[in-house]
């Protein structure tokens, strides 16, 4: 079976395509054979000896990659009638040494596991399960209510984006940032008043609420650049766990999408909302595993708008 991994860390150049064993679903289990992963920033600290140490426990290759697309093809005992055998289906992946989405053949827990959105390619349906529970967790843990102001930083990314549209859904406000060239993009989303991007973009969402915003989604990673956006007993949540010193009776909240790997009715709820097109689902370009490399050094190259795609 092939996939995308590495043997030592370094630059995109040390991924290359490996031969893995076959590999079969246990009990609660599904065996997906994978036609898209899609590429992310979490995937570079694989990559590129970031989290070398804790790789340690494994023997490489390691394979990079959160989330799947692509059709059932064995069910172990005990998985629940809502998954069968040839549905497409998007998973979440929690990678481990070579246990990561690049790969044509995975196993996961079922409730890591739901039903493709409708009408979705295999591509553009890899985009939701992380990035999508990701921003579903960021806005859980806001707890905003109807009518709040939420701020979004990097809004025009991939988790950005999601934050957006799902908190319109929820009645929210929402003002985002964007440079000029992603401001048509960012309104598209739904956001109902857009800044341009920047270390002082707190300034700019204060210039329209002056006592500050209720909530802030930092997907930028601004990180304390952005607190001063939130108002005196509002919230914020990192995506990259940084919590912010103690001030103004701000609740401060990291966003770890790993406590939300087996939420599938979580899951199951983005697929539904994608059916009903209030999410939308962006892919930049897809590539064949060969040129996984080349998909890695235009990601960290920023800029890319919607998410690249490894197609097996």
């Amino acid at each position: 079976m092939r996939a995308v991994g590495l043997f030592t860390h370094g630059a995109p150049e040390v991924l290359e395509v490996v031969d893995l064993p076959e590999v079969h679903a246990g009990p609660g289990e599904v065996r997906i054979r994978v036609h898209a992963a899609t590429v992310n920033p979490t995937d570079m600290a694989v990559r590129n000896g970031a989290r070398a140490e804790m790789q340690k426990a494994d023997p490489p290759p390691y394979v990079p990659g959160m989330e799947v697309a692509g059709i059932i093809d064995e069910i172990g005992s005990g998985v629940p009638d809502r998954l069968k055998l040839g549905d497409a289906v998007i998973g979440i992946v929690v990678p481990k040494g070579s246990h990561g989405a690049y790969r044509e053949q995975i196993v996961l827990d079922a409730r890591s596991v739901v039903r493709a959105p409708a009408g979705a390619s295999h591509a553009e349906a890899a985009t939701l399960p992380m990035n999508g529970l990701t921003a579903r967790l960021s806005l859980d843990l806001l707890g905003l209510s109807p009518g709040q102001v939420l701020a979004v930083t990097g809004a025009a990314g991939a988790y950005g984006g999601y934050v957006i549209q799902l908190a319109k859904a929820e009645g929210l406000t929402v003002i985002a940032d964007a440079s000029e060239k992603d401001e048509t993009l960012v309104k598209s989303l739904g956001a109902d008043i857009v800044v341009r991007r920047g270390d002082d973009v707190a300034t700019r969402f204060r210039a329209h609420f002056p006592d500050g915003v209720d909530g802030l989604a930092d997907g930028a990673v601004l990180n304390a650049l952005a607190i001063p956006a939130v108002r005196d007993g509002g919230a914020f949540t990192s995506v990259r766990g940084f919590m912010g010193e103690p001030q103004r009776d701000i609740r401060f909240s990291a966003t770890l999408v790993r406590s939300y790997v087996q939420e599938w009715e979580k899951l199951d709820r983005l697929r539904a909302q994608v059916e009903a097109g209030d999410i939308t689902l962006r892919v930049a370009e897809v590539y064949p595993p060969e040129r996984a490399a080349e998909a890695h050094r235009r990601l960290e190259a920023g800029g890319t708008r919607g998410r690249l795609i490894i197609a097996f």
